[in-house]
C-alpha cells in the first residue's frame, strides 16, 4: 500500500465516524459523508464535485448541501471566474456545536414557552372569572406554580445559550490544541 493510499484510508476511516454521528444533528449519515468530504478536500467544491465524489444524485447533493448549510456547518463560498456555487465545510468544530446547540435547544424552548405561557393563562383566566370548587383552585394554583418553575428554567436555558453564544465560555472551558502539541 502506498503513501497516498494511507492517507485515504485515514481519511475515509474519519469520514466514516463522522457520517455515523450526525444523528446527533438529526441527519442521516449520507449527509454527514458529505461534510466530511468537504472538511477533508482543500479547496470548495460545486454539486457536480460532490456529486461526482460521493456518487450520490445531485438532487441529494443539493438537499445535503441545504440542510449543512442550515446548521451553520457549510457556507457557500465565491471564487472569482467560477459561475457555479462552491461551498466548503465550516472547520470550527466548537462554534459548529454552540450554533447547533443553541439553534436546536432555543427552537424546542420557545415552543414549550409558549405552550406553558398559553396553559397558564388560560388558568389565571378561570382563577380569576370562574366560581371554582376549592381543589379546583388548589390544582389549578399548583399547576400554575409548576408553569412558572418550568418558565424558570427556560429563563435558564436562554442564559446558558447567551453565555455560549458570547463565546464566553472559552474563558472557563478553553479550546486546546493538544494534540498538535
Amino acid at each position: 500500500m502506498d503513501r497516498t493510499e494511507i492517507i485515504e484510508n485515514t481519511r475515509e476511516r474519519v469520514i466514516e465516524s463522522i457520517s455515523q454521528n450526525m444523528y446527533l444533528y438529526g441527519v442521516s449519515p449520507s449527509i454527514g459523508r458529505l461534510y466530511g468530504t468537504l472538511y477533508f478536500k482543500d479547496k470548495p467544491m460545486t454539486l457536480d464535485e460532490m456529486k461526482e465524489e460521493l456518487k450520490m444524485s445531485k438532487t441529494s447533493m443539493s438537499t445535503s448541501v441545504r440542510t449543512l448549510t442550515e446548521l451553520n456547518m457549510v457556507e457557500k463560498v465565491w471564487k472569482k471566474g467560477v459561475r457555479k456555487d462552491l461551498y466548503e465545510a465550516k472547520t470550527d468544530w466548537y462554534q459548529i456545536f454552540i450554533d447547533f446547540f443553541s439553534n436546536q435547544w432555543r427552537k424546542v424552548t420557545a415552543m414549550n414557552v409558549k405552550a406553558i405561557k398559553q396553559s397558564r393563562k388560560e388558568l389565571t383566566y378561570m382563577l380569576e372569572n370562574e366560581v371554582l370548587a376549592e381543589s379546583e383552585k388548589q390544582q389549578i394554583q399548583s399547576d400554575i406554580e409548576k408553569y412558572n418553575q418550568i418558565l424558570d428554567y427556560y429563563d435558564w436555558l436562554n442564559r446558558l445559550f447567551d453565555f455560549l453564544e458570547s463565546d464566553e465560555i472559552f474563558h472557563h472551558v478553553e479550546k486546546r490544541n493538544k494534540w498538535s502539541e
